[in-house]
């Protein structure tokens, strides 16, 4: 459980912007206060709009949390709170919806989404911090009464002191699910389905699902890349703050703030990279070949470019380039500047059909997933995925592995990875590529030297509770010699 030890009051935050779209306002300096908000508690007015933008627009918090820090102009305690606010809720969101179904005595569809999105952010501080209930229910009554008046308001406040009736155990008793899985789901805030992806994928280790769930449930520490031939993660630990990482020969690990704001990193000197996508990059670079390396490498699925910077600098640290693909311009525009003065050449093209000449010695397929292996770093997205994602993910999965394995020399290394566990989109491509196109799966644990407790078979599963990384998932395979 997260704690916040923040207490609540109420600021006149400078460049703060109205809760009801400036309807009633004129345009002013962009440091004048909106006399419409001023008033109200800055921190949670703007981790409710994250949380409006979420819901409206199905935008990401992470990408709008940022930005909206920056023009409300947050110091740094306030904006600590409102990250807080803004991502608890957002990652929590199921376990929420139940509570607040429950004390209001309706289906979540029937409340209206301007008062629920403040109702997640009341119903987050009462039962995943240590807010006091008191500060937590005037503040959030304070919001809706400034939008919609003192009617909605007062049903606000109705629904949040039921709330605060129960603690989080109290209501997971009450709501949860009986059988384990579920209970557990519930309770670590995953919808249930991909709990038992996670269960599935751990096979005989299912007992540590706890674990991944509360893992997948904290706020994950800041991973930075240090770009190799520029600057070694010992200096780049140093110039930060942070520290060394415990398996990428890269990784430096910080405890927060904007890594945007560090000069390595504004110099290109370094990146921001879970240590799980860098031991990906890594393992393909020292990947066995049978045959010289001629130092044609292809990255066939390289947006938005932090694999593709990594690689990049390897392979010219042994004379050779990259191709990277990438079939969206404003995509492949990002890894032009993620890998600027690097021997990368960007293609935009389909990876199933790039056009390029076969003969790659090394190629990574980083492919298009559920994304349910980094769920801790996208607070929205366990609750936007459903079941139904993953089959045409699958399709696509085989198709750009089958299209690699065209691609890469015989003798040469394909190296097939996805930030998902879901077996559909891992063991299971592997063994079809292995079944269809007579390639020979390697013992990818080899390539992460060091790494503990990385399964039992050929193929290497990274986890958040084990490894500190988000769920990485490699298998490196060699097109024999003819």
């Amino acid at each position: 459980m997260t704690e916040s030890r923040r207490p609540a009051r109420r600021t006149q935050g400078p460049g703060a912007k109205s809760a009801a779209g400036g309807k009633n306002t004129k345009p002013k300096q962009a440091k004048r206060p909106d006399p419409s908000t001023a008033g109200l508690d800055q921190p949670r007015l703007a981790a409710r709009d994250v949380l409006r933008a979420v819901r409206e627009r199905d935008a990401y918090a992470n990408l709008v949390l940022p930005g909206l820090l920056r023009d409300r102009k947050l110091d740094a305690r306030d904006a600590a709170l409102a990250t807080e606010l803004a991502y608890g809720a957002a990652r929590a969101q199921g376990l929420l919806d139940a509570v607040i179904a429950h004390a209001a005595g309706r289906p979540i569809e029937e409340i209206d989404g301007t008062l629920l999105d403040v109702l997640r952010l009341g119903s987050y501080q009462l039962l995943r911090t240590r807010v006091a209930p008191h500060a937590a229910v005037a503040t959030s009554v304070d919001l809706v009464r400034a939008e919609n008046g003192q009617g909605r308001a007062g049903f606000v406040n109705a629904v949040l002191r039921r709330v605060s009736e129960r603690t989080q155990d109290e209501w997971v008793e009450l709501l949860a699910p009986k059988d384990p899985v579920g209970r557990l789901a519930f309770e670590h805030a995953h919808p249930l389905w991909i709990a038992q992806v996670f269960a599935d994928s751990l096979g005989a280790a299912a007992g540590e699902l706890e674990e991944v769930l509360i893992a997948d449930d904290a706020r994950p520490a800041v991973h930075l890349v240090a770009r190799p031939g520029e600057i070694s993660a010992e200096e780049l630990a140093l110039v930060t703050g942070g520290e060394i990482g415990p398996y990428s020969p890269y990784a430096v690990h910080l405890d927060g703030g904007d890594p945007g704001q560090l000069e390595a990193v504004r110099q290109g000197l370094a990146g921001v990279q879970d240590e799980g996508s860098q031991l990906v990059a890594r393992a393909l670079s020292i990947a066995p070949l049978e045959g010289e390396d001629a130092g044609r490498w292809l990255d066939l699925c390289a947006g938005p470019g932090g694999k593709a910077a990594l690689l990049g600098a390897l392979a010219g640290i042994e004379g050779g380039r990259l191709d990277a693909v990438e079939p969206v311009e404003h995509r492949a525009e990002l890894i032009r500047k993620t890998t600027r003065e690097l021997p990368v050449d960007v293609h935009v093209a389909d990876g199933r059909e790039s056009g390029l000449e076969p003969g790659y010695d090394r190629i990574l397929v980083d492919a298009p997933c559920t994304g349910l292996g980094a769920l801790r770093r996208r607070p929205e997205a366990r609750w936007r995925r459903q079941p139904s994602d993953v089959a045409p993910l699958v399709k696509l999965q085989r198709e750009l592995l089958a299209a690699a394995i065209e691609l890469v020399r015989p003798g040469g290394v394909v190296l097939y990875s996805t930030c998902s566990p879901h077996l559909s989109e891992t063991l299971a491509v592997v063994a079809d590529a292995v079944r269809r196109h007579g390639v020979v799966e390697l013992d990818t644990k080899e390539l992460v030297p060091g790494v503990p407790d990385v399964g039992d078979g050929s193929s290497v599963q990274l986890w958040p509770h084990r490894h500190g990384t988000d769920a990485m998932f490699m298998a490196a395979l060699r097109k024999p010699l003819a």
